[in-house]
């Protein structure tokens, strides 16, 4: 218990030491995932830090038996290894019997990810119809809403990147109209790109920023009774696609699965569907990785007509 004690003293040491290095959810699953290995290995009567390989091949066949999905055990694994090497000491994550551990819970349950059921644009103009206010008090919320389904599709944002829009950043030039995304899951340094949005989209924020009387800050804010707040958490995003979502008469089966990317993956099925080339939707979802766009499209169908096969 009290090597445990000192281990925990470690990693809050160093999740503050690289705070600001890294994303906010990063250092959440670092400490997340590290704290479940710690009570794993108090069981086991093994050593957290530093492990052993073994150990962390013991602690994936237990976790395998809890029919996680196998992304979550993947990551549970990265964030053992990135907290022994952040701490300059040897990766039990790279060794023999680990890779074999790992792929053991591969064959088990399988590589393929819980995908957001997608919103596509037939779905997303159902959910639009469905943002009527009951009253003044649900006019606010009305023209949030609108806003958020329009801006998440045009822009096949993440959650994260959403909530980080600001009304300064919107800008237009002779062609088009777009936001400014300072910083991202995938960009971290800030480089920064334009997302594109349609006139629609502008003045469906323009409509709800009048509301607010606001000239800058973030577009996307909570709405309580009434009451604005000056910022909507990731984790809201989701949640107002589901409601939205029952609001439009989506059968039960559909809603259960909405979550906040289904909007973003709806939007790269009709890019795909429309014959965009997987280099230019990468570039307007903000992909970096091929095979992580492929995913998004996996289940959407392809126009094939006029293809010479």
């Amino acid at each position: 218990m009290a090597n445990s004690t000192l281990i925990r003293s470690r990693i809050t040491a160093l999740l503050t030491e690289i705070e600001g290095a890294y994303a906010p959810n990063t250092l959440r699953a670092f400490r997340a995932d590290f704290e479940e290995f710690i009570y794993f290995c108090e069981d086991l009567g093994a050593k957290a830090l530093p492990a052993s390989p073994e150990t962390v091949a013991r602690f994936i066949e237990r976790v395998t038996q809890k029919k996680l999905a196998s992304a979550s055990i993947r990551r549970k694994v990265v964030s053992i290894g990135s907290v022994h090497r952040l701490l300059e000491l040897a990766d039990p994550t790279k060794a023999g019997c680990v890779k074999l551990a790992t792929r053991k819970m591969h064959r088990r349950l399988g590589r393929a990810s819980r995908q957001a059921h997608p919103v596509n644009k037939d779905t997303l103009a159902k959910m639009l119809a469905a943002c009527t206010a009951n009253g003044s008090k649900d006019a606010l919320k009305t023209l949030r809403d609108r806003a958020l389904l329009m801006v998440a599709y045009d822009t096949m944002a993440r959650r994260s990147e959403l909530v980080a829009l600001r009304f300064e950043d919107i800008g237009r030039s002779q062609e088009a109209a777009g936001i400014y995304l300072h910083k991202s899951k995938v960009d971290q340094e800030g480089r920064g790109r334009w997302l594109p949005i349609s006139e629609k989209t502008v003045k469906a924020i323009r409509r709800w920023q009048a509301a607010l009387s606001a000239d800058s800050g973030y577009i996307l804010r909570g709405v309580s009774r009434g009451r604005v707040n000056e910022h909507l958490s990731a984790g809201q995003v989701g949640r107002i696609f589901k409601r939205l979502a029952q609001r439009a008469g989506l059968p039960s089966a559909v809603t259960q699965h909405i979550g906040g990317h289904s909007i973003r993956v709806g939007a790269a099925q009709d890019w795909t569907s429309k014959g965009i080339s997987l280099p230019q939707l990468m570039i307007l979802g903000g992909w970096e990785k091929p095979d992580t766009a492929i995913r998004y499209v996996g289940q959407s169908r392809l126009k094939l007509e006029g293809l010479q096969l």
